[in-house]
């Protein structure tokens, strides 16, 4: 039987009301947004390049995603001695690049798992902790809140039309 990526249902985010809950119910609609872009697709569909030369795809992004949970919340705010999974220095492709279509499933559930682990690392954090970024200096758990929103927002942007050249699915 042939995996596909599972259906996920967008949650509303909170229209008023604190900044914490906020921001998170933000970035868990960006994150879920996300999913839903690769909802009843196929490894080999998740893996395609649909828009040449360009080599962005669904698959490539999960990858490039897990990278991101992981390194900010877990690596740079948590203090976790873990390495990048897909990425590595001198190579900012290496999400988008080796793809296996028999890795999808696994690889899903990479970024689901990440994004779980990242919930937990800033659980116990406030607003205005702080951490350090190796080249950036100090920052904030409400600027990491914010940054992570933004990377959603922008690769959301490239998932719908990544999926829309595959199946014709549009999130109208």
């Amino acid at each position: 039987m042939t995996w596909t990526a599972p259906e996920v249902d967008i949650t509303e985010e909170p229209l008023v009301g604190p900044e914490r809950p906020m921001l998170e119910a933000w970035l868990d609609r960006h994150r879920a947004t996300f999913l839903h872009n690769c909802a009843g697709l196929t490894g080999e569909q998740l893996a395609e390049a649909s828009a040449p030369p360009s080599n962005l795809t669904l698959l490539g992004l999960v990858r490039h995603l897990a990278d991101v949970e992981r390194m900010w919340f877990r690596v740079r705010l948590a203090g976790q001695d873990v390495k990048p999974r897909h990425s590595a220095p001198g190579s900012q492709d290496g999400a988008f690049e080796d793809l296996d279509p028999a890795r999808a499933e696994a690889e899903y559930a990479e970024l689901v798992a990440e994004m779980a682990e990242a919930r937990v690392a800033a659980a116990t954090r406030d607003l205005d902790d702080t951490f350090v970024h190796a080249r950036w200096g100090e920052m904030s758990v409400r600027w990491l809140y914010i940054h992570l929103i933004e990377e959603y927002a922008q690769h959301n942007g490239h998932a719908d039309l990544i999926r829309e050249r595959i199946d014709g699915r549009t999130n109208n």
